[in-house]
C-alpha cells in the first residue's frame, strides 16, 4: 500500500500539492480521501474543523478571494452567528459554486490582507445582512477591542457609499458603546437602553464601603444596583468562578444588592428587561416600564428593513 506522506494526512490540501508530494491519482481519487472541493481533498480520517474549513474553501477559490463579513470576525475570535456557512468576497463576476461558501462579488475589493478583509470592511458586510441587535453587539466589542478604527470606518462609509452595508453601518454607529467587554454585554446593554429603562455605568469602577473596587457590567448608581452576566466561561474557567465567589461575596458583605443574568435567561430578552425592571423598582425606581413596543421592535430586524423606509423617504 502506497505510504501517504504525513502532511497529508493532518488538513486539507490542493490536488497539486498531493501530486507535487508524488502522491498517484488513483490513490488520490480512491477511498483514503475525500473530496472537498473541486481539486482540494482531505483524507478520510481527517475530523474537519471550522479552521479546516476556511483553508479548503481557500484553496478552491482565486488566490484574490477573502473572507469577509461573519466569516472574517469569527476568524479574528469574535462569536458570534452561525459557522455553518463560510463568506468570502472576490473581485470581479465569478460564478463559482462551492459548498457551504457564499461567496460575493464586488467590482472593487474591499481593504484587506493576505486572511481577509480589514475589520471595518468585515463589519460593514456583516451590517448588511445582521439585525440591529446584532450588529450593535459586535460592533461594541470590537470597539473595546480596539480593532475598529473610527478613522478608517469613516472613510470607507464616505468614499464608497455604493459598498452594500454602508447605510446599514452608518444607522448603527450612533448605538454603539465602546465600555462592554464582550458581544453579550454589549447585547445585554442594548436591551436594557432600548427599552426605556434607566440608562446605566457599563464596567465603570465602584468603591464599596470595606474599600473593595469592583467594575459591575451595568451599574444603576442611583439605586445602587449592579447587574451582572453570567456566561459560560463563569462556569468552564476555575479561575473566572473563583473570581465570581469573591466579587459576589463582596457585593453581599457590604449590602450592595445584584442582579444575575445568565446566558439561559438572555434567550428571551423580555424576561431579561423585566427581570432588571423588577430588580430596580425592589431599590425605589418608580419610574415608567419597560416599553416593548416603540424602539424595541427594531432590535430584532435586520437593518436592511430597518434604513429602506429611511432611504425611499
Amino acid at each position: 500500500m502506497f505510504a501517504i506522506p504525513e502532511p497529508l494526512l493532518h488538513g486539507p490540501f490542493a490536488r497539486a500539492t498531493a501530486l507535487d508530494a508524488r502522491v498517484p491519482e488513483r490513490v488520490l481519487e480512491g477511498t483514503r480521501f475525500r473530496r472537498l472541493h473541486k481539486g482540494v481533498y482531505c483524507h478520510r480520517d481527517h475530523e474537519m474543523t471550522w479552521e479546516d474549513r476556511v483553508l479548503a474553501a481557500q484553496l478552491a477559490l482565486p488566490a484574490g478571494a477573502r473572507t469577509t463579513g461573519v466569516t472574517r470576525l469569527q476568524q479574528l475570535g469574535v462569536d458570534v452567528g452561525s459557522r455553518d456557512t463560510l463568506h468570502f468576497v472576490v473581485e470581479g463576476d465569478l460564478h463559482l459554486v462551492l459548498d457551504g461558501v457564499f461567496l460575493h462579488r464586488t467590482v472593487k475589493m474591499p481593504p484587506h490582507d493576505g486572511d481577509g478583509v480589514t475589520v471595518e470592511a468585515a463589519f460593514v458586510a456583516f451590517c448588511a445582512d445582521a439585525r440591529l441587535v446584532d450588529a450593535i453587539k459586535v460592533g461594541c466589542f470590537l470597539l473595546h477591542k480596539g480593532w475598529l478604527d473610527g478613522h478608517l470606518l469613516d472613510r470607507l462609509l464616505t468614499e464608497e457609499k455604493w459598498r452594500r452595508g454602508v447605510p446599514e453601518t452608518a444607522y448603527v454607529l450612533p448605538f454603539l458603546d465602546d465600555r462592554p467587554r464582550s458581544v453579550p454585554e454589549g447585547e445585554l446593554l442594548a436591551y436594557v437602553v432600548f427599552s426605556g429603562l434607566p440608562t446605566p455605568e457599563v464596567n465603570e469602577t465602584i468603591s464599596l464601603a470595606d474599600g473593595t473596587e469592583l467594575a459591575p457590567d451595568l451599574w444603576f448608581e442611583h439605586y445602587e444596583i449592579a447587574v451582572e452576566y453570567e456566561g459560560g466561561q463563569h462556569q468552564d474557567d476555575r479561575g473566572q468562578y473563583v473570581a465570581d465567589i469573591d466579587r459576589y461575596a463582596a457585593y453581599r458583605r457590604n449590602r450592595v444588592d445584584y442582579e444575575q443574568v445568565t446566558k439561559e435567561l438572555m434567550r428571551s430578552p423580555k424576561a431579561t428587561v423585566r427581570r432588571v425592571h423588577a430588580a430596580l423598582v425592589a431599590k425605589g425606581y418608580d419610574g415608567p416600564p419597560p416599553n416593548f413596543e416603540d424602539a424595541w421592535p427594531l432590535l430584532s430586524m435586520r437593518l436592511t428593513d430597518v434604513v429602506r423606509p429611511l432611504r425611499a423617504a
